[in-house]
């Protein structure tokens, strides 16, 4: 298990697909429970900018490494 996920970051489906679109981003990290017609198309977003993935167990361990008290289903670090 991942401790914290440090530096810049945005977090939500919406922003890091945003951001991927725009070229930014380094790694991407999903959680598995998240609905799979939400995070799928992020994830093949992420794919072809060949930005690294990691998939966490729960949305709400990906919140709480991401350095938020709720779930998240996709957290994106800038650097």
């Amino acid at each position: 298990m991942l401790d914290r996920i440090v530096g810049k970051k945005v977090i939500g489906i919406k922003q890091s697909t945003k951001l991927i679109k725009n070229g930014e981003g380094k790694v991407l990290y999903v959680a598995k429970d998240a609905n799979a017609k939400l995070i799928s198309p992020i994830i093949q977003l992420a794919e072809e900018k060949n930005i690294k993935i990691v998939e966490v167990s729960t949305m709400k361990e990906l919140g709480k490494i991401g350095g938020i008290d709720v779930k998240a289903s996709a957290v994106l670090t800038l650097e």
